[in-house]
């Protein structure tokens, strides 16, 4: 049973992007249900774009700040790439989006989008890199060509997806 346990917790912080996006969405579910003023499809997108922003920007950054810079060696390791002083300067960049997604989450489509677009380049970017380390490096390590290099693709399209639907459904009245 211990093996289990270690087993999923390893594997849910070795996919933080995928755990943290799950974590919205269940937000996002409970933020929804709990709303007074009437379940609308801008309530729907609102919660689910916020959340989203809280917590695939926000908090995933802010974990890709910590690990990159704190824990460099073994995200390296994980990744199939040498440890590399690159890896502070990644960090970095990713406490700035996080902070931008804190700062963005509940305030406007303008700020969300912003927000959205720094890390998504990013990742998506990221992507084409996974791609090319599998094919030129072979590296098929958890890190490059596992559930990260999907979810370096997938979060951003469902991010593009919300703002595109608060763009078309607007806010809602009452939006907490």
């Amino acid at each position: 049973m211990a093996d289990i346990i270690r087993a999923t917790i390893t594997f849910f912080l070795s996919n933080y992007s995928f755990t943290f996006f799950l974590i919205g969405l269940l937000v996002s579910l409970i933020a929804i249900m709990r709303s007074q003023c009437g379940v609308t499809r801008a309530l729907v997108v609102e919660k689910l774009l916020a959340w989203y922003v809280f917590f695939s920007i926000g908090i995933d950054n802010l974990y890709n700040f910590v690990m990159h810079v704190f824990f460099g060696e073994m995200s390296a390791r994980f990744i199939g790439w040498a440890d590399s002083p690159f890896q502070l300067e990644v960090g970095v960049a990713s406490l700035g989006f996080a902070v931008v997604g804190f700062l963005a989450a509940f305030r406007s489509f303008d700020l969300r989008l912003a927000a959205i677009i720094g890390p998504s380049v990013f990742t998506l970017g990221a992507a084409v890199g996974h791609i090319q380390q599998m094919i030129t490096a072979h590296n098929f390590a958890p890190g490059n060509a596992g559930l990260i290099f999907w979810t370096d693709i997938l979060i951003p399209i469902f991010g593009f997806v919300l703002l595109g639907l608060q763009h078309r459904y607007g806010k809602p009245a009452v939006a907490r």
